[in-house]
């Protein structure tokens, strides 16, 4: 039986370490699990119930949604934007949460990491997607998490897949995460 975890980048740019690290995790997944990195947060607009109407919902937030269902897991990578979650992770949880009560998190369970420049690696803006991500109907792995800091430095003329230390911590939240997935399914 495949998993199917979809991956969730709050970071845009090109160069994005926290791309990088999705990217690694789509390499990294053990046997029977299934990373796939969503294209196109940038393109769904900001949420808002005016637009969020059964049969006209912009084409890229209907995207989001359709790969959200038809997900077994969610596996959000954040770095820190002046302190906290990236707007276009927020975003995503938002058109994801609804609509009310039927959301497609859907107490499917979620992982939360990343890497930022600071010390810390961005663990307020993990902590807070963790927050937003449970309100909208996650079931959030509290104990799976990765802060990696410094990315500027640590991944200046390394990609995170082949960084040892890196690539041996992701693989361990992947196939925890695919653990957690598959009970999940298999319930």
């Amino acid at each position: 039986m495949s998993v199917r975890i979809l991956a969730l980048v709050g970071s845009l740019r090109a160069g994005s370490h926290n791309r990088q690290l999705a990217e690694a995790a789509v390499k990294l997944a053990p046997e029977g699990a299934e990373v796939e990195v969503f294209d196109g947060l940038g393109d769904v607009p900001f949420y808002n119930e005016d637009i969020d109407v059964e049969g006209s919902v912009p084409e890229a937030a209907a995207q989001l949604r359709a790969a959200a269902q038809a997900a077994d897991g969610f596996l959000f990578f954040s770095p820190e934007y002046n302190g906290t979650i990236p707007a276009v992770l927020k975003n995503a949880i938002d058109w994801l949460s609804r609509p009310y009560g039927a959301g497609a998190f859907g107490g499917k369970p979620v992982a939360v990491v990343g890497t930022a420049f600071g010390q810390y690696g961005g663990v307020w803006a993990q902590d807070d997607t963790r927050k937003a991500v449970g309100i909208a109907g996650g079931k959030v792995i509290e104990d799976i998490k990765l802060s990696i800091p410094g990315s500027l430095t640590r991944f200046a003329e390394t990609h995170p897949a082949d960084d040892a230390e890196v690539a041996a911590q992701l693989t361990e939240v992947v196939a925890r995460l695919h653990g957690h997935a598959g009970e999940t399914v298999a319930a």
